[in-house]
């Protein structure tokens, strides 16, 4: 039998913030040394009071506005009670009745089309320790270095239905965050962890209600929330076609067996017992701190993806490659500024318009996505540490459109301009990369090319345009690549005539 599944998100992020949520305490979850950044408010001693962090409620009206939410202009924090070794408390301060935000949406791109997941609502609350469990010891270990750091709650509609929809989600809400400097939102570092909730429903009956739902915990990599799913259909698809029930469940993910375990039967809200925080006040939102914050609000990832390709007329991949690596796509986009300034100063309006413009586009960009991701080999481009300018970088581009340097030699440029940095025309005088221009020695080399391929030029002569295009290329290897490849071409095709 075919299963429908229903998917919904809860994503816990860790708020880029000086100090804890509460209390004055460094935030810093990457802390190694245990129990070093702690206090007697974020470890619970008794009479401690808790003050708000007020850059974290900045942060998640931030986040909420640029996710479309309604802002809750009163509101007020909560206990959320229940037990465990890393909560000092005994409770943990969150929001429940009241949240910051709620009713917003994210538009997700699925292929070639987009969907929208809407969002219940994005709450703020502190974070708990860590548990160390040390190999072969029959104790835990308790590091409250984590307790008490800001964590924004983002809890989904269940509007997903793949596991690709879920990671994508994922990967969208990552890029938002960063753009808005809330969290860097590492997920192998902890500072984002995302819980699945899935249910199943028979394809067979449109009417049924949604099947028993299962809540997967800490899944710490988009690679992970999208293994889970599959594993999670596959066993509730198994259980249902038995004719057997669903258990209602919190699960785990073995990461190196690569699925699901049992941890325990899933609580209810009711079961935490919620209750106003009675050592906070409550919280009044004004209009013009809204208005204050909105305008705080950068570009964000989908609004980009929508300007660059109506700008630029790029392909999905290379919008793609500028909007996850926002500092290489505002460095593609200063290139193309220096391009245009060129244009101008060099008064080439008339021979170059509009639709010529794209031709000097895609070369950039070309040789921004390709060449020179190479050159990087994997890291994050940052222009503060990147040795060409966007004028050198755009120089060298205009020399590669006007036929100066061959793609041989623009190659071995780029890799010089990287090493130091420095004006194009300068390396290239420095290095002797300058074009053959004298077609006489031109014709020399490729005469010696002729003798010494015969069946190349019988090849030629008998229709095979490939084998001219060999020809063009033991002309250019004998050059060094200094030789322009159009008057190669013209050479040869008259000395085989």
């Amino acid at each position: 039998m075919d299963y429908k599944p229903t998917i919904g998100l809860e994503i816990h992020i860790e708020l880029a913030t000086k100090s804890k949520m509460f209390c004055s305490c460094p935030n810093d979850s990457q802390e190694r040394t245990p129990n070093i950044n702690i206090c007697p408010v974020c470890t619970a001693q008794p009479g401690s009071l808790p003050v708000i962090n007020k850059e974290a409620i900045r942060k998640v009206i931030k986040t909420a506005l640029a996710l479309n939410c309604e802002i809750q202009k009163d509101t007020y924090f909560e206990r959320k009670n229940y037990f465990y070794p890393d909560l000092p408390k005994g409770y943990q301060i969150s929001q429940y009745a009241l949240p910051l935000s709620k009713n917003g949406y994210l538009i997700i791109p699925i292929g070639e089309r987009f969907k929208k997941i809407k969002i219940r609502r994005i709450h703020l609350e502190e974070d708990t320790g860590k548990l160390i469990h040390p190999e072969g010891k029959d104790y835990s270990l308790v590091d409250f270095n984590r307790a008490g750091i800001p964590l924004m709650e983002l809890v989904t509609e269940p509007d997903i239905n793949s596991s690709q929809e879920a990671r994508e989600f994922v990967r969208q809400l990552q890029l938002t965050l960063r753009y808005l400097e809330v969290s860097t939102a590492d997920m192998e570092k902890g500072e984002m962890r995302a819980e699945v909730n899935i249910s199943l429903t028979s394809n067979q009956h449109k009417s049924a209600s949604l099947g028993t739902k299962v809540e997967i915990k800490n899944l710490n990599s988009l690679r992970v929330v999208e293994k889970a799913i599959e594993y999670e259909i596959k066993r509730q698809s198994k259980i249902l076609s038995k004719g057997e029930k669903v258990l209602q469940e919190t699960r785990g993910w073995h990461d190196e067996k690569e699925l699901t375990f049992s941890q325990r039967e899933k609580e209810e809200s009711h079961d935490y017992r919620y209750f106003p925080e009675p050592d906070l006040p409550p919280l009044e939102i004004s209009e013009a701190y809204l208005k204050k914050i909105k305008s705080e609000i950068p570009e964000l990832p989908f609004q980009r993806m929508e300007r660059l390709r109506r700008e630029y007329y790029l392909s999905k991949k290379e919008i793609e490659l500028y909007v996850f690596q926002k500092d290489l796509g505002e460095y593609f986009e200063k290139v193309i500024s220096e391009l245009r300034n060129w244009v101008k100063e060099k008064k080439f309006e008339e021979e170059i318009g509009e639709e010529e413009f794209k031709k000097i586009i895609k070369l950039a960009s070309n040789y921004i996505s390709t060449p020179l991701q190479a050159l990087l080999k994997g890291k994050s481009f940052e222009e503060e540490k990147f040795s060409i300018t966007p004028e050198n970088f755009a120089e060298f581009i205009s020399m590669i459109y006007l036929g100066e340097i061959s793609s041989k030699i623009a190659k071995t440029l780029l890799r010089e301009m990287s090493k130091k940095g420095g004006d194009p025309s300068q390396i290239i005088k420095d290095k002797e990369l300058k074009l053959m221009s004298d077609k006489k020695e031109i014709e020399k080399v490729a005469r010696e090319v002729i003798s010494k391929n015969k069946k190349a030029v019988d090849d030629y002569k008998k229709g095979k345009v490939s084998a001219l295009q060999f020809l063009v290329g033991q002309v250019m290897a004998q050059t060094g690549g200094k030789a322009h490849p159009d008057i190669v071409n013209k050479i040869l095709k008259k000395l085989l005539s």
